[in-house]
């Protein structure tokens, strides 16, 4: 079982774990309808160490399909952590798009995540 630390601001779902949450689509898809189901938000913080390693590396294509199910499912999504280890352009220029959008966020920390989903 994983062990996950959910807290409720602004009716914004914070969900913290050291254990990776999100490993594919299924898993994302598990993911938000628990969120929804238990807080009734369709907003969610999600630390970055909760998401699989291979969803930063684009050229798989598991960040679009997952990205995607949070947008079908109507649900914001702020994934917040350190990001400066990544040097690819297509990452960076992703995280730039996304950021300059309404729906999916990758900030620094819980702070940023709030902040952005509340707009």
């Amino acid at each position: 079982m994983i062990e996950i630390e959910t807290k409720i601001i602004n009716d914004i779902a914070i969900v913290k774990s050291n254990e990776i949450i999100i490993k594919d689509v299924q898993s994302a898809i598990d993911f938000i309808m628990t969120i929804k189901y238990e807080t009734d938000c369709n907003t969610i913080a999600l630390n970055k160490n909760s998401v699989v390693e291979d969803f930063f590396i684009l050229s798989k294509g598991l960040a679009g399909e997952i990205l995607q199910k949070f947008i079908n499912y109507q649900t914001k999504v702020a994934i917040y952590g350190d990001y400066s280890k990544y040097t690819s352009k297509p990452l960076k220029d992703f995280i730039y798009e996304s950021n300059n959008g309404k729906d999916i966020f990758f900030v620094e920390n819980e702070d940023d995540a709030i902040k952005m989903l509340s707009k």
